[in-house]
């Protein structure tokens, strides 16, 4: 008989530091999710949260080993990206690990006022505040300038920025300007919205900033690629580093550098990627940059979204059904939806790592999965690492639950958490998972799931 056991660890190298089965099933980092199942029913997200201590104290550390080997002069400051997941438990959870935050629009700065008024964060936390601002975005950075966050950075995006804080912030304060990066050469556009032109930044620091309150302290990029070890990757940061240095030459007081996200997320259980090397090789080729144009090296700072908290999340599903179509298509109908509840699947084509929960000594047979929306695609029929699908065969009165794991950054805000989705599908209860002193789990609903009378406000009835 092919059974599923066998067939999963005849691909992959189980158990993994994330996942684990024996006769109750399968266990997402130590945590026995049929007991999960068994209390809260599904469909479910969960989110465990040491997992985001865990990946944040491992970043701190490797970029903390390449600076004492290299004997980097600069210090590493970590960021977590609010944008990957805004959720109070997320924050409360980073916020543990002495880090910074980074913001991208008006109303994270709410939250960082939330966060201050709950004694979660003080006035001395590094805030970069990115993106492209409106007029209320830098209205509230002023605010919290002026309400003394001092290190507070808004981060410049274009030319005219800066004339806002100049009229409304009082006293000297800090700024960065964002670098406008070329995109990997197979991008649709040549150049990032984002940021300013390399042609325009010496010319800016003098026209706009020199003479002016703000002391400019950081030159931040993001590679849209990731941080990966590509001649593209690599080219980018040279080119950035080398500005760096050109900048620093003529304003003293710069001493960052923000090379954004782009650590990536194991989405397949055949994942691998050297962080360690990765960290070691940024730190090395900032410092021989620096070493060569006589500068001093720059404090480094990351602002790792998915990274942080995208390994601490996982959506459970039910089997509600088996179809057989065209004679040739067998379809296990799942009691959720891939359009509303896992966007990233829809929309960007993205792979998770998809296993069974139960039914491991069963055989295995190749199906698609369907959502419930009447949208064609709500379908997930391939993996990272096959064009396939499979799954344990379901024999007569059995129920078969599976889980899409390393979901938890991005997925409740692009699906619109809380609101009107497609086919009024409803959001799934929300359980979030922590570990107790003596290494039992206590699991906590977060959020039930969403009912007729929360759709029915929201659409005027």
């Amino acid at each position: 008989m092919r059974r599923y056991i066998d067939l999963i660890e005849q691909t992959f190298d189980l158990p993994t530091e994330d996942f684990k089965v024996d006769q109750q099933g399968l266990y997402f980092h130590d945590v026995p999710l049929m007991d999960v199942i068994k209390e809260f029913g599904t469909p479910l997200k969960l989110t465990y949260l040491p997992k985001i201590s865990e990946n944040i104290q491992r970043a701190k550390q490797m970029f903390s080993q390449a600076i004492e080997k290299h004997n980097y002069q600069g210090n590493y400051q970590y960021c977590y990206c609010t944008k990957s997941s805004h959720f109070e438990f997320v924050l409360r959870e980073a916020l543990k690990n002495d880090i910074h935050l980074e913001t991208s629009s008006t109303y994270d700065i709410q939250i960082i006022r939330k966060l201050y008024e709950q004694g979660k964060i003080d006035k001395n936390i590094r805030i970069v505040c990115n993106g492209f601002k409106r007029d209320l975005y830098k209205q509230y950075i002023s605010e919290i300038l002026n309400d003394g966050f001092r290190n507070c950075i808004p981060v410049l995006d274009n030319l005219g920025e800066i004339n806002y804080y100049e009229e409304h912030v009082k006293g000297e304060y800090e700024v960065g300007i964002r670098v406008a990066s070329d995109e990997e050469p197979r991008f649709e556009l040549y150049t990032s919205r984002l940021g300013v032109r390399y042609s325009d930044i010496i010319e800016f620091y003098h026209e706009k900033i020199k003479n002016s309150r703000a002391k400019l302290k950081m030159l931040h990029i993001f590679v849209n690629q990731g941080i990966s070890d590509s001649a593209y990757y690599w080219s980018e940061l040279s080119r950035f580093v080398y500005k760096y240095c050109e900048l620093k030459k003529i304003c003293p007081e710069l001493n960052s550098i923000d090379i954004g996200g782009g650590f990536p997320i194991k989405n397949s259980l055949w994942f691998t990627y050297d962080y360690a090397y990765m960290a070691e090789q940024i730190v090395a080729n900032i410092k021989e940059i620096c070493d060569e144009n006589d500068v001093p090296v720059p404090d480094i700072y990351t602002e790792f979204g998915i990274y942080t908290v995208g390994e601490s999340g996982a959506a459970i599903y039910s089997i509600l059904d088996q179809k057989l179509q065209n004679d040739k298509e067998l379809w296990y109908m799942i009691d959720g939806s891939f359009i509303t509840q896992l966007p990233d699947i829809w929309g960007l084509n993205r792979k998770y790592i998809m296993l069974a929960v139960n039914n491991w000594e069963n055989e295995y047979q190749k199906i698609n999965l369907g959502g419930l929306t009447c949208d064609s695609m709500d379908y997930y029929n391939s993996e990272a690492h096959t064009n396939e699908v499979f799954l344990p065969k379901i024999k007569n009165g059995e129920q078969q639950y599976i889980g899409f794991f390393h979901t938890g950054a991005y997925q409740e805000a692009i699906g619109g958490y809380g609101g009107i989705q497609h086919c009024l599908i409803p959001a799934p209860k929300h359980v979030v998972i922590n570990k107790k002193s003596d290494g039992t789990f206590d699991y906590q609903l977060f959020a039930r799931e969403q009912d007729s009378e929360a759709m029915m406000k929201l659409l005027g009835y």
